[in-house]
C-alpha cells in the first residue's frame, strides 16, 4: 500500500525535527543548597560535571537572567538562554538540537530537573546521566 503524501511529509518532519519528549527527575544529593547552586550556575563548575558538552568560550562567573550561550554535544549545538537564575531555580530556554526548556530546582540535599522539548537526542537518558554526574561531582567536593 502506498502512503499518502501528507503521511510521508509528517514522517519526514518527525525524523528531521525529532519528537516531543518530557522528563522530570528528582534525586537526593549529599550537598548543601549553596553547593548545588554553585555547581549549576557557575559555568566553570558546570563544565566539570557536564562532561559530554563543550561550552562557548568567554562564559561569565555566574549565569544570570538574559545571558545566552551555546553548548555542543558532538556536532549538535544547543543554544541556551537563561530565563530565570535565582538562588534555588535555574530555567534555560533551549533551541537548536533541543527546542524547549530545562528547569532546575534544588534545596538542602536534593535537586530536581525538568526537561521538555523536541529533539532527536534521547533527552531522558541524557538528563539521567547528567544528574548522576552532578551527584558524583558534588560527592567529590
Amino acid at each position: 500500500m502506498q502512503q499518502k503524501p501528507d503521511q510521508t511529509f509528517k514522517e519526514f518532519l518527525k525524523k528531521m525535527l525529532g519528537k516531543f519528549q518530557q522528563s522530570q527527575l528528582r534525586i537526593e544529593i549529599t550537598a548543601s543548597a549553596s553547593a548545588i547552586r554553585d555547581s549549576l550556575q557557575n559555568p566553570e563548575k558546570l563544565a566539570k560535571w557536564l562532561v559530554v558538552q563543550n561550552f562557548t568560550p568567554g562564559m561569565p562567573e555566574q549565569l544570570h537572567t538574559g545571558f545566552q550561550f551555546t553548548t555542543w554535544t558532538g556536532p549538535i549545538s544547543i543554544h541556551h538562554q537563561v530565563e530565570v537564575a535565582k538562588p534555588n531555580c535555574l530555567r534555560l530556554l533551549l533551541s537548536g538540537g533541543i527546542d524547549g526548556f530545562h528547569e532546575w530546582y534544588w534545596g538542602e540535599g536534593w535537586v530536581q530537573s525538568r526537561l521538555e522539548g523536541v529533539s532527536m537526542l534521547p533527552l531522558n537518558l541524557g538528563q539521567t546521566l547528567n544528574l548522576l554526574s552532578l551527584r558524583q561531582f558534588l560527592a567529590s567536593q
